[in-house]
C-alpha cells in the first residue's frame, strides 16, 4: 500500500515511525512549515519533519493547501491513501479524492466526543475516567467522519495530559497499522458517528491555568493535571505571590474557611480550602524566576500567612 503522511508533532511522529517499521511504502510526507521558536526564534523543524529526513522520505511543506499545488504534489505521488495524524490543516474534498482508498485519521478521543484540538488534554481536564484513540475515514466536517476502530483506556486518578498523551501516542501507531491491514483487506469496518453527542474542544491556553477554589477537590486535581505538561495551572497563595501549581493531594480535613483559604503550610505542603468544606494539599510548585520544587523545600524560604484552622 502506498501511503502518503501528513502530520506535525510528537503524536503523528510516533505514527510515522510505525509505518516505517511495518515496512510501507511512504511516497512523501507533509507536514507543517518550519517555525521560528524559542527565545532567539530559530527556526525549527516538527518532529515529523525530523523523522522522515532521517529516514530519507521526500518532505512536503506547503503553506496553503486549497491554491493546487498540494493536490498536484499529491496527484504526482500516486498514493493508495492517505494517512493524517494531527497535521494541523483542513483538507478540501479535491486532496480526499485522490487516493483509492481516501483518507484516514488517527484522533486522540472517543469520537464522536471531543472533536477537536486538545482532545486528550480536556479528558483530564474535564475528570474523564476514561479515554482513547479512534481511526476514522476523513470527511468534509472536521472529525465527522466514519469510524473504523476505536480502542479505550482509563484514566490514572493522578495521571497528567502528557501522560495520557504518550500512552495514546502508542495506542494510535497500533491502532493505525490494524487500520491500513485491515482496509487493504477489506475488512474494515465503516461505522458513521452519531452527530447528536458530538462535542467539541478548543486549544489550550494561559487563560485557563487560574484554579478555582469554589471546585471541588476532585475538579481541582484534575485541573492541576490536565494543564501538566502545559499551560501549567497556578494559584495566588498571597497577594502578588502567584506560583504554579504541579502536583495535589487530597486531605481528610473539613474546615469553615472560605475556599481558597490557606489553612496549614509545613512539611505535608500548603492546604487549601476548597468547595464543600474540605481541602486540597498542594505538594509541588514553582515560583517565578525559580525551579520546581516541593512545597515543603518552598516553605523554607516564603513565609505563607494562615489566617483560618481546621476543624
Amino acid at each position: 500500500m502506498r501511503v502518503v503522511f501528513m502530520g506535525t508533532p510528537d503524536f503523528a511522529a510516533a505514527s510515522l515511525k510505525k509505518l516505517i517499521e511495518e515496512n510501507y511504502e511512504i511516497a512523501g510526507v507533509f507536514t507543517q512549515p518550519d517555525k521560528p521558536k524559542g527565545r532567539g526564534m530559530e527556526m525549527s523543524i516538527s518532529p515529523v519533519k525530523a523523522l522522515a529526513l532521517a529516514n530519507n522520505l521526500p518532505v512536503y511543506q506547503p503553506e496553503k493547501m486549497r491554491d493546487g499545488k498540494a493536490l498536484g504534489i499529491i496527484k504526482d505521488l500516486q498514493p493508495d491513501i492517505l494517512v493524517v495524524v494531527a497535521y494541523g490543516r483542513i483538507l478540501p474534498d479535491d486532496i480526499l479524492a485522490v487516493p483509492k482508498y481516501g483518507a484516514v485519521n488517527v484522533h486522540g478521543s472517543l469520537l464522536p466526543k471531543y472533536r477537536g484540538a486538545a482532545p486528550i488534554q480536556w479528558a483530564v481536564l474535564n475528570g474523564d475516567r476514561t479515554s482513547g484513540v479512534t481511526t476514522m475515514y476523513l470527511a468534509h466536517d472536521m472529525d465527522a467522519g466514519d469510524i473504523i476502530y476505536a480502542e479505550e483506556t482509563g484514566i490514572g486518578d493522578f495521571e497528567t495530559a502528557g501522560e495520557l498523551f504518550d500512552r495514546l501516542m502508542e495506542m494510535g501507531a497500533a491502532l493505525l497499522i490494524k487500520t491500513l491491514r485491515a482496509i487493504e483487506n477489506g475488512t474494515a469496518p465503516r461505522v458513521p458517528q452519531d452527530d447528536s453527542k458530538a462535542t467539541y474542544v478548543t486549544m489550550l491556553d494561559k487563560s485557563i491555568c487560574p484554579i478555582d477554589w469554589n471546585k471541588s477537590p476532585r475538579e481541582i486535581v484534575k485541573h492541576i493535571y490536565g494543564l501538566r505538561p502545559w499551560p501549567v495551572a497556578t494559584t495566588e497563595l498571597e497577594a502578588g505571590k502567584t506560583v504554579r501549581v504541579f502536583c495535589a493531594a487530597y486531605t481528610d480535613t473539613r474546615t469553615d474557611c472560605a475556599p481558597g483559604t490557606i489553612i496549614a503550610a509545613g512539611k505535608d505542603g500548603i492546604e487549601i480550602a476548597c468547595a464543600g468544606g474540605k481541602t486540597l494539599l498542594i505538594t509541588e510548585l514553582q515560583a517565578p524566576g525559580k525551579k520546581r520544587m516541593r512545597a515543603e523545600d518552598f516553605l523554607r524560604g516564603n513565609k505563607i500567612t494562615t489566617v483560618c484552622k481546621k476543624q
